[in-house]
């Protein structure tokens, strides 16, 4: 067996099934807001466009995905994130893959070269895959705390010389799981500076990004932030995009990668071999989502109403702020975050996920600690259900 499998952790929800056990809840009726699973219907075109295209099934898909899918991606790249039309090209900048958790995953087992004593950087808190794909790659992980001293963004200045010159990949996250604060463009033009200056990656995890609260003020992104300091080639520069959250689309498990040239050359060389090729039906489907925006704008208004409604609820009981994008509130508990989250098991049976299981123990903090993550993905009733139930706990403490 491969020896890097003993360095992973249990994964969150391992963590959160062996705190919740032996419970009985004294409600019976169960709301879950521990996953950030989409609940709203999926477009009902994406349905039409897969049993439209059954006929695909026969044959073997290309890892490179079709022509059409890369350049209405690369279309949607260059509307969205404000570039120049011909600024990405879906044959050179463009990859098709399965969701963007096997795609973090991968791409780190693809860049990262593990004769030379490697670092790979991430966010603490952060999404689970960044340092199981760091561990599998034979990498060592090096957590960069955010917390509310530094606006629950990543401080790039916190990282010694020594760790930087040993890094060869950078995950980031933004908007952030679990804040959902969005790193703005001059600190990405920091981070593009510093991987010019000490030779690594950045791996931009952007599945969020079509989630937000200002209609006329969407998230930036890193392709954004690198066209406009000159970087028009992208160098070190990938971002991972995913129709998960954007069209409530979890179970077609789709999205793409985008970026450098070079790196995407190499990547698609590692995935002809990792066996990865996104389905005839599901690409094509693909192909209409990205090109359609009013499911999007109708997804936001829905995650707005529900923010909104549960932050009535919850103002005054618990220390939150409504995120700049996302579906997840991140409050404050007053007592221990395991605490929180075991007594409104037993007591409301509402699931939420404590913050410390998002986190590791860094330079003397766990800055997920006495913080629980709320994901807004439930219907409109049943999350303002679980946010009274959620202050009828607050107030027994």
């Amino acid at each position: 067996m491969n020896s890097d499998l003993d360095r992973l952790q249990p994964y969150p929800f391992e963590r959160l099934a062996t705190l919740k056990a032996g419970i009985e809840p004294r409600r019976r009726d169960a709301i879950t807001l521990a996953i950030g699973e989409p609940k709203h219907p999926h477009p009902d075109f994406v349905g039409r466009a897969i049993q439209g295209h059954l006929d695909g099934l026969e044959r073997y898909p290309t890892t490179r995905g079709t022509t059409e899918l890369r350049e209405a991606i690369a279309s949607w790249l260059c509307r969205r994130f404000k570039l120049p039309n011909d600024a990405v090209g879906g044959e050179r900048h463009v990859l098709p893959v399965n969701g963007t958790r096997e795609a973090l995953f991968a791409f780190a087992q693809c860049v990262v070269d593990r004769r030379h004593d490697p670092v790979v950087i991430m966010p603490n808190p952060f999404y689970q895959i960044y340092e199981g794909a760091c561990l599998l790659a034979g990498a060592e992980p090096w957590y960069l705390n955010t917390t509310a001293e530094t606006g629950w963004l990543p401080d790039f200045t916190a990282v010694p010389e020594r760790i930087w010159r040993r890094t060869q990949l950078v995950y980031i996250c933004s908007p952030s799981n679990p804040t959902g604060k969005v790193i703005a463009i001059p600190q990405l033009q920091q981070l593009i500076e510093l991987a010019e200056r000490y030779d690594f990656v950045i791996a931009s995890d952007e599945c969020y990004s079509e989630i937000y609260q200002d209609e006329d003020a969407p998230p930036c992104g890193l392709l954004e932030a690198s066209a406009g300091m000159g970087n028009n080639e992208f160098r070190r520069c990938m971002v991972f995009h995913s129709l998960s959250k954007r069209s409530n689309l979890p179970g077609m498990r789709s999205g793409f990668v985008a970026g450098d040239a070079d790196l995407i050359a190499q990547f698609l060389r590692y995935r002809t071999y990792h066996g990865c090729s996104m389905s005839p039906y599901h690409q094509l489907a693909s192909l209409e989502a990205w090109k359609d925006e009013g499911h999007v704008r109708e997804n936001r208004v829905h995650y707005r109403e529900k923010f909104a409604a549960v932050a009535e609820v919850l103002n005054g009981a618990l220390r939150f702020e409504v995120p700049p994008a996302s579906f997840y509130l991140w409050p404050q508990t007053p007592i221990s975050d395991t605490e929180f989250a075991r007594g409104l098991f037993a007591e409301q049976n509402v699931t939420v996920l404590p913050g410390s299981y998002l986190s590791r123990n860094a330079h003397g903090a766990n800055p997920g600690a006495d913080h629980v993550r709320i994901a807004l993905v439930a219907p409109l009733d049943e999350c303002v259900a679980a946010a009274r139930r959620i202050r009828e706990f607050v107030d027994g403490l």
